[in-house]
C-alpha cells in the first residue's frame, strides 16, 4: 500500500516503527495533543480543581489515552497494537460521551474538557483522529496480515 511501511511483526519486538505517510501524521498528532491536553490538565487541576472537578480530571484521563495511542502507534508489537486498538477505540467512545453529555447537559460541564461538543475547542480533531487511527490500524492489519 502506498504511504505505509508495514514489515512483518516480530514476537517481542518493541522498537519504533518505520512510519511513513499517514502513520507519521497521526503519531505525531497524537503526540501533539499528548502534550496539550496533558499540559491543560496539569494546568487546571492544580488551579482551578474545585471549580470543574469532573471535567478537569476528563481533561487529565483524555491525556493519558493520548499517550497510550502516541506509544501504541508508534511502537512495534502485538501488545503495543493492541494498546493503540484499545486507545483509539477509548478516545472515539469518550469523544461520543462527553460530546454528547456536555450537549445536553451543558451545567454538568461549568469547563470545557478535551472531548467537549466533540472537539470543538480543538476543531473537532478529536472526533475524527481516533477514527482515523483505527482505520490506520485496519489498514495496517489487513496489509500484515
Amino acid at each position: 500500500m502506498a504511504g505505509a511501511a508495514v514489515s512483518a511483526p516480530v514476537p517481542g519486538d518493541d522498537r519504533l516503527r518505520d512510519l511513513r505517510g499517514l502513520g507519521r501524521v497521526l503519531v505525531a498528532l497524537y503526540a501533539l495533543f499528548a502534550v496539550a491536553a496533558t499540559s491543560r490538565a496539569a494546568v487546571q487541576i492544580a488551579t482551578r480543581f474545585g471549580e470543574a472537578p469532573v471535567a478537569y480530571l476528563l481533561s487529565a484521563f483524555a491525556a493519558l489515552v493520548y499517550v497510550l495511542a502516541t506509544l501504541g502507534l508508534a511502537r512495534r508489537g502485538g501488545r503495543w497494537r493492541a494498546v493503540a486498538w484499545a486507545a483509539c477505540s477509548v478516545e472515539l467512545a469518550g469523544v461520543l460521551v462527553v460530546g454528547t453529555l456536555s450537549l445536553a447537559d451543558r451545567a454538568a460541564f461549568p469547563d470545557s474538557t478535551v472531548w467537549s461538543v466533540y472537539g470543538q475547542g480543538y476543531l473537532f480533531i478529536p472526533l475524527v483522529l481516533p477514527v482515523l487511527g483505527l482505520v490506520w490500524l485496519r489498514r495496517e492489519r489487513a496489509a500484515v496480515g
